[in-house]
């Protein structure tokens, strides 16, 4: 129970000794009992809150950045009518911040015997799982003297799914699929490459591909027409060590990890490649095989909404001995971890032999744009102390760059907004290639 701010008001207006009431003791007991005689009625006449029914229906899953509404229905088994202030409690990445209060305070009346509904709208600012917490109702009588207030647990769980900003690069990378595919003119030959069909030779063809039998058999000169082989396998291994926790403008790496993955996961799916997904730093954090291009995408999601970064050092033999594992026949292994010189020459170079021996091995890392803008940085002591350390930050960074490729790794280096796009691309050349 609780005494509102009014019938507080009212008890330091009757308590005064002079002025309001008549002097003397005698007035401000009368005023006094009559006040605690209306807070008892008040009371009295709120309705019981820990007999009110409250379920919950409404929104599961959301993507990061949209909007969840989540239902309360607030039933009142009892003959007095509710009159009541409500919070519903959930985690504060929940909303925007600053939007909290106004998002989760409601009022609300309901009739004896009757039942209403609440929204609760979330924008939650994070990925992973967001759990209701108590709710929290202050029942008022119906002068507002006194209230009686109680919560209840009420479970309600809904899961915040990476982004994938980088979706809307898809169409353009799956039309220039469809160029490497041979369902354009612009065909394309490498080694291991599959082999397509027959055409006319035009100027500009490669003499390499011109069918000398073919050629024989008609009064035109044949070329070969190829594609890019079908039924490729890919690995994508996220770090989820304590590198993937730096934050990138707004938003951990791994989470611009995530989305090159997805982007990658998409197109590779609708050029006929079977990919799988494994994420660990000390242990197996999330894994995705077998599946489906229908169900790829989704199990890809799903898998990875609750995932977050861990602050240990990742241990290299184990992530690429799980990776041996999970990717046992030849596959296109790409590593999403960062390019720092101490993690990729302590642990990862070392061990390159085990992966480059029977697979292709790309490396993605997210670069930090403002290095870039530190290294142009002039005009007072501190801003050229800023651009020499960033200079060498970028030294070191592209030295170890160019050691991965001396061990044959592909390697794509590009700000959060860039890195999907670039590591699609890079997926792209090799296909074309015929290096997957």
């Amino acid at each position: 129970m609780a005494l509102t701010g009014r019938a507080a008001l009212l008890a330091a207006l009757g308590s005064l000794p002079v002025g309001v009431w008549a002097p003397g003791w005698t007035g401000i007991l009368a005023v006094n009992a009559s006040l605690a005689a209306a807070c008892a009625c008040d009371y009295a006449l709120a309705a019981p809150v820990r007999r009110l029914r409250l379920t919950r229906s409404g929104d599961t899953s959301v993507r990061l950045g949209d909007t969840a509404d989540v239902t309360l229905t607030i039933t009142n088994p009892s003959g007095r009518p509710l009159r009541a202030r409500l919070r519903d409690a959930w985690p504060p990445s929940s909303w925007l911040p600053g939007t909290e209060f106004a998002a989760s305070r409601h009022r609300l009346t309901v009739p004896a015997g009757e039942r209403r509904r609440l929204t609760t709208r979330l924008r939650p600012t994070r990925r992973g799982d967001r759990h209701a917490d108590r709710v929290t109702i202050r029942s008022y009588g119906p002068l507002g003297l006194f209230a009686r207030q109680g919560t209840h647990t009420v479970p309600w769980t809904v899961r915040v799914l990476p982004p994938f900003t980088s979706r809307r690069h898809l169409p353009s990378k799956v039309a220039r699929l469809r160029e490497l595919d041979g369902r354009t003119s612009a065909l394309t030959r490498g080694e291991g490459t599959e082999f397509d069909s027959l055409r006319a030779y035009v100027p500009g063809d490669d003499t390499r591909s011109i069918d000398w039998r073919a050629t024989a058999r008609q009064s035109t000169v044949a070329v070969r027409t190829w594609r890019p082989e079908r039924d490729r396998r890919l690995l994508l291994v996220l770090d989820t060590g304590r590198t993937s926790a730096g934050r990138v403008g707004d938003a951990p790496r791994l989470d611009a990890s995530l989305d090159a993955a997805l982007l990658l996961a998409a197109l590779a799916s609708r050029a006929g490649d079977h990919v799988d997904l494994l994420a660990y730093d000390r242990r197996v954090r999330a894994v995705v095989q077998g599946r489906t291009a229908r169900d790829l995408l989704p199990s890809l999601v799903a898998a990875t909404a609750a995932l977050e970064p861990e602050l240990i050092e990742t241990d290299a033999r184990g992530l690429i001995a799980t990776a041996l594992r999970t990717a046992p026949r030849r596959s296109l292994i790409v590593l999403l971890t960062a390019l720092d010189a101490a993690p990729i020459e302590a642990g990862l170079l070392p061990l390159l032999p085990q992966l480059t021996r029977g697979h292709t091995v790309l490396l993605a890392s997210v670069a930090d744009p403002r290095i870039a803008g530190m290294a142009q940085a002039r005009g007072t002591i501190d801003a050229v102390y800023e651009a020499a350390a960033a200079a060498q930050a970028q030294t070191e960074r592209h030295r170890t760059a160019e050691q991965l490729r001396r061990h044959g790794v592909t390697v794509v280096d590009a700000p959060p907004d860039e890195l999907a796009p670039a590591l699609v691309d890079a997926y792209l050349s090799l296909k074309a290639a015929g290096r997957l």
